[in-house]
């Protein structure tokens, strides 16, 4: 058996080799950007290449997404899995967004994708598609940003999918179900030179629409004949406002609801009102706590306006939830091409990412790497630094595969002994569908008597 070190300088030559492989892949994604569940250019893109090492192996999962594999095959094989996102953001202004979508890789996905590629080809290179028992699949994963909602409603509607976003499919589509560990990574913004955060979490969110229903009358001639879904609208923002003292500072609960419909005419006592809200926090049972709050928010304003309200509650995402002992590794490799100045251990993130939902599952990390230079879903956004935001990564990534399996995969076998899954697939399936409703909050005609 060889010494790992030399096994790691291997990757890191292999890697170097293919460089110019993996940077063509990112620049050509970057030219083709596309929204969640339309990435069909850049579907095709990565089965040509999947197809060009021999190892496509399902040209479609979860609508546009696309897998491969190397390596064994059988059913019992330890397989892990190296992911890439699809889509873009949207950002019009953006020097490579799509002038007819506004759609622009302002989050850096093409750079996953193309990580994603040359770890395939690292690994292949350096021979572990040859180790007995070992599998590497490589999931290019559709609908990671949480937009365009009403167009994944329709696909919903018309039965091409089940869920909004990419990961969440593929659970339900049993993509996760053989494999044993998971892996990817995402840039960080305004990091301009090689660095890396590992081990954080980031927020679960749960989406809400809330429609406001009143009765119309002349604003000026007769405005105490209306019911004003509007002042309902508003009043429940207050609410939610009172609310946030009770959140506790570590949960870092987010509140955010818009108006989207305010209204018909000025001279009308609005009587139908459209409200859209986002309810985020750092962990499940905060996340759970502030989702229930927000919805009394709407109901104390609906008994005190008269109006009534229907909430439609969609799932967003979980927290995220990486290994801790894949981190302690990942941060251990890093140090051979980051100083340890630049590897940050445990800084949470603040946004959200389906990749929390496959970590509340399997054994999961993404470390997110420097480079980068802008702001995240802004035109200023750009993979400046090629070597520290594609080729570090990827030799990182394939280092940290061939660890896992060395050995007679031992660290392997060790991952999967300390993960303890907070559900099966079973059960994420069931909480995903309970955050799935529709009430609507009749208000009695309550009054003082009453009470």
């Amino acid at each position: 058996m060889k010494n790992f070190d030399l096994v790691k300088k291997e990757i890191s030559e292999a890697a170097d080799r293919n460089a110019a492989y993996i940077l063509e892949k990112a620049e050509d994604i970057l030219k083709t950007p596309e929204l969640g569940y339309k990435e069909f250019r850049t579907s095709e893109y990565v089965r040509r290449e999947f197809n060009s090492f021999g190892a496509l192996e399902k040209a479609q999962v979860a609508y546009t997404g696309v897998r491969g594999s190397i390596g064994d095959s059988s059913p019992d094989a330890l397989n892990i899995c190296v992911m890439g996102e699809l889509d873009a953001v949207v950002c019009p202004t953006h020097p490579f967004a799509d002038k007819t979508t506004g759609a622009a890789h302002a989050c850096g996905h093409n750079g996953q994708i193309a990580v994603m590629l040359g770890v395939m080809r690292i690994l292949r290179e350096c021979g572990l598609d040859r180790i007995r028992g070992v599998r590497f699949t490589f999931l290019a994963v559709p609908a990671e940003e949480m937009i365009d909602i009403d167009y994944r409603r329709s696909l919903i509607a018309e039965g091409k999918i089940k869920y909004l976003s990419g990961k969440q499919q593929l659970i339900y589509e049993r993509e996760f179900d053989n494999c044993d560990i998971c892996m990817m990574i995402h840039s960080q913004p305004g990091e301009e030179t090689a660095a890396s955060y590992i081990g954080g979490s980031s927020l679960g969110f749960v989406m809400k629409t809330i429609t406001f229903k009143g009765k119309a009358a002349h604003a000026g001639a007769a405005p105490y004949e209306g019911i004003n879904a509007l002042n309902a609208a508003m009043l429940s923002m207050m609410n939610m406002h009172a609310a946030r003292e009770t959140f506790r500072d570590e949960d870092k609960v987010r509140i955010h609801p818009i108006i989207v419909k305010g209204g018909d005419a000025a001279n009308i006592v609005p009587d139908n009102v459209i409200m859209e809200n986002t309810v985020r926090a750092y962990n499940m049972s905060a996340l759970a706590d502030a989702d229930e709050k927000a919805t009394l928010a709407v109901l104390g304003a609906c008994i005190a306006t008269r109006a009534s309200a229907t909430v439609v509650s969609t799932p967003g995402y979980l927290p995220l939830r990486q290994d801790k002992l894949l981190s302690e590794r990942f941060y251990e490799l890093s140090k051979q091409f980051i100083p340890q100045s630049s590897l940050y251990m445990g800084r949470d993130m603040i946004g959200s990412s389906d990749i929390g939902d496959v970590g509340h599952l399997i054994p999961t990390i993404q470390p997110t790497m420097g480079g980068v230079t802008g702001s995240a879903h802004t035109n200023t956004f750009c993979l400046s630094d090629k070597t520290a935001s594609l080729i570090i990564p990827a030799k990182i990534l394939a280092q940290l595969c061939a660890e896992l399996v060395y050995d007679d995969c031992r660290l392997a076998a060790r991952v999967k002994s300390e993960f303890v899954p907070v559900y099966t697939r079973e059960e994420y399936i069931a909480y995903l569908d309970g955050l799935f409703y529709t009430k609507k909050l009749n208000i009695p005609q309550v009054t003082i008597k009453d009470i």
